[in-house]
């Protein structure tokens, strides 16, 4: 370890005294701290970690888990330097522990009055030994992750004890999988040295898991998925000071933005025998005690931090002084799976150790206190009445008296009750929402500071006010201030439409950029190039499909910060539609002569896993010949995870049941740096294109979305114009391209301060121009939509290649929660006389772009193409 000098120690104390922010450089000096400065620097972490406990009444009080360890499986398919956990098929008698070996370790635990199951195993064994494959296809389970989930169910049912998931790497489908079967998950990021994961003879050479941007990526997905993470670094593994110091703050970054970091372990490599790092030093315990101190300082009073009691030798009140809230995980039965030489203290010893350095030890759960007594979002409904029956509601800290037994593990009470605001429908138009923002706005969505500081990064001698408001994205700039690829000068845009009028789909990215910049005659001649196309394409005729949405309920808990629809299930907007009474609108939109219903909700926790293929029943069973026109990707997902089915499956059982076609929504910008400031737990582009391309796959069509004008640029918006054009001609799928412009007024990304208003006039119409010429020769059919756009910029966006105006609606609510002005229906009147000017003939069209029936066509007619249940009552004269 290099020195540093002694000045620049006490300059960093002293500003670690002054409670002053500390930068990567400051904090690799703390590091090197030793004798009366490492003295120092635990008195300052000491008074960091007692604010905090104060601040949630915890005051003097330590806290432990007491589990027992579940090894499921040893193997592995990564090869870490320093591991004895992992090991070979053949040192084993079975590749996984069987469902009796796991309940007798939990039932045991349970006996001697455990309440966490750690589940700890290797990543994905199946992936490098075919004994673990063969063993899972012999048992019935797809992959490890199944059996996982099968075997914490168990637990959970037949014991009480609550499982904690130590599984490795996880997709961000993975913790959507397991979040119902665990209150919490952990994986250590140990540290973003990329050398050691690179350079062959390092400590994770040869170990793809170890990938250090790979486990980044698994803290946010938790994070987004409101999974309650543990985490932490391993200090010693070869390492540099620096690199330790900016894993802390690759951590504290995490923990920030979404509040999902329950606790942050600060681990000593002990080198063991018989593995490839065996001659290397052990961490120092000083060197553990700095990490500790740093960590707090750096982390702050909310984060909980533990050391493993079993690895500080007799230094009990030395982690202590360190600024540690938590000893972690002890067990009174199994050892320590992953350091066996180091035996788990007594618990009553820790209870002495503790209580010399003037703390009280108090048991917890395996999920936090402070989670506990949050809930939602971080507890699955599926889940509460097992942590109820163990957590002390009033601290969240684990009961004293708790009995344990085994609880159902099943779906949640509730359903489809109808319930809350149901006629937010028709009264969104007249009284409109109740509050401009919901009261949790400022924690909800992550932590809108650190946002903030993720877009527009400051050198830490920034003078700017912290009090600012940051500044608006613009268009040619937009996510963090990267600047797309030019914002088109005059001759680069007169360039651009020469070939787009030669080759519409041959056009570069930087060309297209170029023609969303066109203004004036450029902009002219960029709508009479698209609509040229549109002409070529579909004819003149303008197209519109009678239909209904209907959007079963607005309790929502993914923290979309576009979104104002998403309430809380206690909110004054909240409401839940019943299944009867979702089937009585789709009656009544048939009556109307409506061949539609489009039906789209919230993610809420409480519907059962079967709710999408009981909403399509439902629909079918009242109304058999309506198109049912179902269920975003991000539905699809929640669908088959509450299930515990593939995307195929899952999507053929929705096809059984009657839904005839997804619409491509929950897909804003299919691009995740703009998506995850867009939302906070929405899914990822990726899982977005494998539902789309999957639900081609079974025969059932998707339209096609873009939401744009918030945080995105343009090259954003080309990028995903053209990836939704690789994806139609991989599968030929897509009815339609529609095009959304962001509505600003009440979304939470919006009245925070970090998206813009919304696209511009000129915007609007050269992107959806932009639209027909890129998907030229690949998709028809370009929607604008009505809702989001006025009547005058419809008329126009006519007349730059659009040639469909999507539907009657007869319910319009998500648009209008978020302050869209236009309405929430459209009479065939009303669409009638929009196109009139234009000169253009105008059809009611299916959701497949047919002819309806002679008898659809004179029910939309009496109706005037929306039920009478909707209709705005018009004053008296």
């Amino acid at each position: 370890m290099s020195l540093v000098s002694d000045s620049a120690l006490r300059r960093a104390l002293a500003r670690a005294r002054d409670g002053k922010a500390l930068d990567v450089t400051e904090v690799t000096v703390l590091l090197h701290a030793r004798g009366e400065h490492l003295d120092t620097l635990l008195e300052h972490a000491s008074r960091v970690r007692d604010a905090g406990l104060r601040a949630v009444g915890r005051e003097g009080i330590i806290t432990y888990s007491k589990k027992v360890f579940i090894p499921l499986t040893r193997l592995c398919r990564d090869r870490c330097g320093y591991c004895t956990f992992a090991t070979a098929p053949n040192k084993l008698p079975a590749p996984f522990l069987s469902p009796d070996e796991v309940l007798e370790i939990a039932r045991q635990g349970a006996a001697m009055g455990c309440k966490e199951a750690l589940f700890t195993l290797g990543d994905r064994p199946e992936d490098r030994w075919h004994q673990a494959r063969s063993w899972l296809d012999a048992h019935g389970y797809d992959d490890t992750l199944s059996y996982v989930r099968a075997m914490a169910i168990r637990v959970l049912e037949e014991t009480g004890l609550l499982p904690h998931l130590n599984p490795g790497v996880l997709t961000w489908r993975d913790l959507q999988r397991l979040k119902p079967v665990a209150p919490s998950m952990g994986m250590m990021l140990e540290t973003t040295s990329q050398r050691l994961f690179e350079e062959k003879g390092q400590a994770h050479y040869g170990s793809p898991d170890k990938d250090p941007a790979v486990r980044l990526r698994v803290l946010e997905d938790a994070g987004r998925t409101n999974v309650p993470f543990t985490t932490g670094i391993l200090i010693g593994i070869g390492e540099t000071v620096e690199d330790r110091a900016e894993s802390i703050f690759a951590i504290r970054r995490v923990a920030r933005e979404y509040g999902g970091i329950q606790e942050v372990i600060v681990q000593n490599f002990r080198a063991k025998p018989d593995t490839a790092m065996r001659g290397l030093p052990d961490a120092s315990l000083e060197e553990l005690a700095a990490t500790i101190a740093v960590a707090r300082l750096v982390l702050g009073p909310r984060v909980r931090i533990q050391a493993p009691p079993n690895l500080v030798d007799s230094e009990y009140a030395l982690m202590i002084r360190a600024g540690i809230d938590d000893w972690g995980g002890v067990s009174p039965l199994t050892p320590d799976h992953v350091n066996p030489e180091r035996p788990w203290p007594q618990i009553s010893l820790l209870e002495a150790r503790t209580a010399e350095s003037g703390f009280e030890l108090r048991e917890r759960l395996t999920i936090y206190p402070e989670y506990v007594v949050a809930g939602e979002p971080w507890l699955d409904p599926r889940l509460f009445a097992h942590v109820a029956a163990l957590a002390d509601p009033a601290t969240g800290l684990a009961r004293p008296d708790a009995a344990l037994r085994g609880l159902p593990w099943q779906e949640p009470d509730g359903g489809f009750a109808s319930s809350g605001r149901v006629d937010l429908h028709v009264e969104v138009d007249t009284s409109g929402r109740t509050h401009d923002r919901r009261d949790d706005f400022d924690h909800v969505y992550g932590d809108w500071t650190a946002l903030r500081d993720r877009l527009t990064p400051t050198s830490p001698d920034d003078t700017t006010p912290t009090d600012a408001p940051p500044p608006t994205p613009r268009p040619e700039t937009g996510l963090a201030g990267v600047v797309s690829s030019g914002a088109g000068t005059p001759g680069e845009v007169r360039q651009a439409l020469r070939r787009a009028a030669a080759d519409p789909a041959g056009l570069s990215d930087a060309e297209a950029v170029a023609l969303l910049a066109a203004e004036g005659e450029a902009l002219d001649e960029l709508a009479a190039i698209a609509d040229d196309l549109r002409r070529q394409a579909v004819g003149d005729e303008v197209t519109y499909v009678v239909n209904r949405n209907i959007n079963f309920t607005n309790v929502c808990y993914t923290g979309c910060r576009f979104c104002a629809f998403a309430q809380r299930r206690t909110d004054a907007d909240a409401y839940t539609l019943s299944l009867d009474q979702v089937a009585d609108r789709a009656q009544e939109a048939w009556d109307a002569g409506a061949t539609e219903v489009c039906m789209q909700g919230g993610i809420h926790p409480d519907l059962p896993g079967t709710a999408y293929f009981d909403l399509a029943r439902a629909v079918k069973e009242r109304t058999p010949g309506m198109h049912v026109h179902a269920f975003s990707p991000m539905e699809v997902i929640n669908g088959a995870s509450r299930t515990d089915m593939s995307i195929r499956a899952w999507l053929e059982a929705a096809k059984e049941a009657g839904v005839d076609s997804l619409p491509g929504t929950a897909a804003e910008i299919l691009d995740d740096d703009v998506r995850w400031v867009l939302t906070k737990g929405k899914l990822p582009a990726q899982e977005w294109v494998e539902v789309i391309t999957t639900a081609h796959e079974v025969g059932i069509p998707t339209t096609s979305t873009m939401m744009y004008g918030h945080v995105d640029n343009h090259l954003h918006w080309v990028r995903h114009i053209k990836l939704i054009r690789s994806l139609q001609e991989r599968t030929g799928g897509f009815s339609e391209f529609v095009l959304l412009p962001f509505v600003h007024t009440s979304a939470p990304i919006y009245l925070a301060g970090i998206a813009r208003p919304g696209p511009t006039a000129q915007e609007n119409r050269a992107v959806h121009a932009l639209a027909r010429i890129l998907l030229h020769g690949a998709i028809k059919n370009i929607q604008c939509s009505w809702v989001k756009l006025r009547d005058d910029l419809c008329r126009q966006v006519l007349q730059g290649g659009v040639n469909d105006l999507g539907g009657t609606l007869m319910e319009e609510t998500i648009s209008r929660m978020a302050g869209s002005e236009n309405g929430s229906y459209k009479t065939i009147s009303e669409v009638r006389e929009m196109v009139e000017v234009t000169g253009r003939p105008v059809r009611q069209r299916t959701t497949e772009y047919g002819a309806p029936a002679d008898e659809r066509l004179a029910a939309s007619a009496a109706s005037d193409g929306v039920c009478k249940s909707v209709r705005r009552v018009l004053p008296m004269a």
